[in-house]
């Protein structure tokens, strides 16, 4: 297939997943089955920021206008271990793999195994040379290279077992926000999305605030008391009730507003069902932060200019675009150079 031909794919699944099918509405039924995370508001949230973000003719021009694209490429095998922590996380990697003109060896997690081999059908029912470039495995066997996504733990296994091929290793990354106290209401319930979308299993999830000294949280929790519907979830209850008797028993200083727990910590990662902050008192120590720790951290939410460093507005962590590449490696460049 050429490139205008496999750009023409994935332009009309954008435009199916638009639309209504009622297969994938059933699909999404039994993924939450398997997995009680992936509820269907979850699963639909995801498909349609992959439909409206990277799906749509002038976002897959803006985003390919960056690059040389060349007319012909030798197609190599490219192995994806696809991370389960939230719907069909790994869509962008098969992506880059099938615009790049690259076979795509998939493994899935199995937490999520259902929803990306239909999208891969309902692409191959759109011309049918597109089931040529994906092959679904348990095993990865005979690749060219390698995009691999997991836990800092799984990561190091990857380093070792995938390096003598051209690979691209993720690990462990969190987004976190910067407030000045000043925001809307509007703005701090924006920031609940990036808090509570997909439970705040995602690496853009925000898991921690940096807030001026002398905050007043009070905006906030009330903010993020919108979100309570959260803790009708048994397992994000379970993890609230948990840590909530954690922080009671060890004597520790929270905050609560009955669907988060907020704690004063240093670390970029919280528990489920938790956010940590952090005080300071200048910007500029926060900018020091962020690029002392930057191998750490996915995202940044801010208010636009607020800092030098790049951020998202509020309520934007979970909706990147085509451009936005997990852990700051250009996938893309790194498909073309293979």
């Amino acid at each position: 297939m050429t490139l205008p031909e496999r750009i023409n794919v994935l332009i009309r699944l954008g435009e199916h997943l638009r639309g209504e099918d009622e297969y994938l509405d059933a699909l999404m039924h039994r993924t939450s089955f398997n997995n009680s995370w992936f509820t269907i508001e979850n699963q639909k949230e995801a498909v349609s920021a992959i439909a409206q973000n990277m799906l749509r003719t002038e976002k897959l021009e803006a985003w390919l206008q960056r690059y040389a694209m060349p007319a012909e490429t030798v197609p190599q095998t490219v192995g994806i271990v696809m991370a389960g922590n939230i719907p069909l996380v790994g869509f962008h990697d098969l992506l880059c793999v099938f615009v790049a003109g690259h076979r795509a060896l998939v493994k899935l997690s199995d937490k999520d195994q259902y929803l990306l081999p239909y999208l891969l059908r309902v692409m191959g029912r759109f011309d049918e040379r597109a089931e040529a470039y994906f092959n679904i495995t348990q095993q990865l066997k005979g690749f060219d290279a390698v995009i691999a996504t997991g836990s800092n733990n799984s990561a190091r296994y990857f380093e070792a077992y995938f390096k003598d091929y051209p690979h691209i290793i993720r690990r462990n990354r969190n987004g976190i926000a910067v407030l000045t106290g000043e925001e809307t209401e509007a703005e701090l319930l924006e920031l609940g999305k990036d808090i509570f979308q997909y439970f705040g299993l995602g690496c853009r999830n925000v898991s921690k605030i940096y807030v001026p000294r002398g905050y007043d949280f009070d905006p906030l929790l009330e903010a993020l008391h919108e979100y309570r519907q959260a803790v009708l979830h048994t397992k994000y209850k379970n993890n609230f009730d948990y840590n909530y008797a954690i922080h009671i028993l060890n004597k520790e200083e929270f905050k609560a507003n009955g669907c988060i727990l907020l704690r004063e910590d240093s670390s970029l990662q919280s528990r489920i069902a938790s956010l940590h902050y952090e005080y300071y008192d200048k910007l500029e120590a926060v900018e020091r932060e962020i690029e002392r720790r930057k191998e750490e951290i996915q995202c940044t939410i801010a208010r636009e200019g607020l800092l030098k460093h790049p951020a998202f507005s509020f309520g934007k962590a979970q909706h990147p675009e085509l451009w936005d590449y997990a852990d700051g490696v250009d996938t893309m460049d790194f498909l073309l150079g293979i």
